[in-house]
């Protein structure tokens, strides 16, 4: 396998790999404690500000949290169910569903993230236009293959236990 420094890069909109849509804000007193990841704009714990048992539309699973707010740029890929708050944007690959294509394509994201302040936020139509660098195969296009044997041989090879 190439390495990264080996392998062809090209900018690629983010709206045209990945669906991006806000998360819906659960107020401190509408929280009820629970088992479901509610996906905030931290840094600390994959962006996992509280667990709840409260349910709404931006319930969604292998998707990417981008913070919009706070740590404005920060991603975070997310296997599980997770509620996401209006503080972060939920991307959901169009093309992708595993779990190191997302990672490295999270931290491909991450990158960017000096661009961006609190008064520079990264809302959805932004993130829509953000261009990221990622590696592409022979035709210019992602290399999901490529990104996925990285992103696996990067955590050592093993199996992904979600």
């Amino acid at each position: 396998m190439k390495k990264l420094n080996e392998k062809e890069w090209k900018d690629v909109e983010l709206g045209q790999i990945a669906d991006i849509s806000s998360g819906r804000d659960i107020y401190a007193q509408e929280r009820i404690s629970g088992d479901t990841p509610y996906i905030t704009s931290g840094t600390a714990n994959n962006g996992i500000g509280y667990f709840v048992s409260n349910d709404n539309d931006s319930k969604a699973k292998n998707a990417i949290s981008v913070n919009r707010n706070g740590a404005v740029g920060e991603a975070f890929y997310h296997p599980y169910n997770a509620l996401y708050g209006n503080d972060c944007r939920r991307v959901n690959m169009k093309d992708v569903d595993d779990a190191d294509t997302q990672l490295f394509t999270a931290e491909c994201i991450s990158e960017q993230k000096k661009a961006f302040s609190y008064s520079r936020k990264l809302g959805t139509a932004r993130l829509k236009r953000l261009h990221v660098m990622l590696p592409v195969d022979d035709d210019g296009r992602p290399d999901y293959g490529y990104m996925a044997q990285y992103a696996s041989e990067m955590r050592g090879g093993y199996a992904h236990a979600v």
